[in-house]
């Protein structure tokens, strides 16, 4: 470089050197983003067609994976409604666009984003079991229901339309419950990624239920449970004996290791449910919880169990427990000694022995109230249920878990009936 060009120093209009160096970076500038804003911004007239006031205005749409301009023509209000009241309805309308409360990625379609985003990249983080449950309430439900519409479309009054139809259906209050929680899921991941401003779920309410009345769930009588068990081959009876005995999830009966069953308690800590390992449901379910010792010595039972499977017309007879190290499952699948499957058992061996008991309502759930109603027969305190079935809340032990009517209640009733003879 020459002196000459060394020591010249060219003076430059001011601002260039930040122009220049957004140029590089492939930035737009201020400038372009406030022409991009008022090339957003709308305020086309009110016409009158027929016997309709009318409006034509854009509205952003994705197409084939690319975002596009739409023009739309809207019916706003009879012919006989005043112009100016009519401008005021058109300002409302497009109040979302012009004020930036309607993003561009909100001209989603449903169908579009649950298929290309919500599956691929929330469904991955549920547990399989939760996985499936939202599947089939998406391409039952709501696929139907908003599969052609954008996300904009979904607004809080849609939702709420919606929500209130299913009231006429013979749904559950459970399965209503659902649908909105699925839908809210999806429309809040939208809300994370973007592509809404606002979840429209968040304020939608579940219609009334068409009962007035408290319907009890049903629980297992200590004879119930006898006659159930006696129905069972190992190691299925003993699964089942643990579940009612100690109120263990069956994601966490089959996640249970040999090193969590110790002398006179168990620790859960993990859980496997279909294929998927994790942590147990919350943070109060991980826990040292108390165990009869004559579950622990069911337990180790189990190792000196031999069971006997047709194979054709042949007899093949397999340990229960392959292995019993510290990191060994206590419960195997029989013949190879991997995870076992919480619905398999179910559907093979505990819905058969329950209809032959006479108690065909019975499934894992049941087994796990039926611990807590009986930890309240024999006198437990609140606290202590709750620690016991490992609650965040002593609210969801009453009120979920434990249904039965008290003796005492029994007995007071019982008294009136005196009360007429004495008069």
């Amino acid at each position: 470089m020459s002196a000459s060009r060394a020591g010249t120093v060219q003076r430059l209009p001011a601002g260039s050197t930040i122009a220049r160096e957004a140029n590089t970076r492939l930035l737009p500038l201020r400038g372009d983003f406030e022409r991009m804003a008022r090339r957003r911004f709308q305020d086309p007239k009110p016409f009158r067609r027929g016997a309709w006031w009318c409006l034509l205005y854009w509205q952003d749409e994705f197409h084939a994976g690319q975002t596009r301009r739409k023009r739309v023509w809207k019916k706003l209000a009879p012919s006989t409604l005043p112009e100016r009241e009519v401008r005021k309805i058109a300002a409302e309308l497009l109040r979302p666009l012009n004020q930036g409360l309607e993003s561009i990625g909100s001209a989603t379609n449903f169908t579009v984003y649950v298929n290309e985003t919500y599956i691929p990249v929330v469904m991955p983080t549920l547990a399989s079991s939760t996985r499936d449950r939202y599947r089939g309430v998406i391409f039952n439900y709501l696929v139907p229901t908003f599969g052609q519409r954008c996300l904009r479309d979904l607004t809080t009054l849609e939702v709420q339309r919606y929500i209130s139809s299913l009231s006429t259906s013979s749904l559950s209050s459970e399965s209503r419950d659902k649908i909105r929680d699925v839908l809210s899921s999806i429309l809040g991941s939208a809300v994370s990624y973007g592509l809404l401003v606002k979840n429209p779920v968040e304020g939608v309410r579940l219609p009334a239920e068409r009962r007035g009345r408290k319907t009890s769930k049903p629980y297992l009588l200590p004879r119930q449970f006898d006659a159930l068990l006696g129905r069972i081959p190992e190691p299925y009876a003993t699964m089942v004996y643990v579940a009612i005995f100690t109120g263990l999830r069956v994601s966490e009966l089959l996640g249970l290791r040999w090193n969590d069953v110790h002398s006179d308690s168990i620790t859960v800590d993990e859980r496997y449910c279909r294929g998927d390992w994790g942590t147990p449901k919350s943070d109060a379910s991980q826990a040292t919880i108390a165990v009869n010792r004559r579950v622990i010595e069911r337990l180790h039972r189990l190792k000196l169990v031999t069971v006997e499977v047709k194979a054709g017309t042949a007899v093949r007879r397999y340990r229960v427990v392959k292995a019993s190290g510290p990191e060994d499952l206590v419960f195997q699948s029989v013949k190879d000694g991997k995870p076992m499957r919480d619905n398999n058992i179910l559907c093979r061996f505990l819905k058969p022995a329950a209809q032959a008991a006479g108690v065909p309502w019975v499934n894992w759930q049941v087994l796990r109230r039926s611990h807590a109603t009986w930890l309240k027969l024999a006198g437990a305190d609140v606290k202590d249920a709750q620690a016991q079935m490992r609650h965040s809340r002593a609210s969801t032990t009453l009120d979920i878990y434990q249904q039965f009517v008290p003796e005492s209640q029994r007995r007071v009733v019982d008294r009136l009936d005196s009360l007429r003879r004495i008069n």
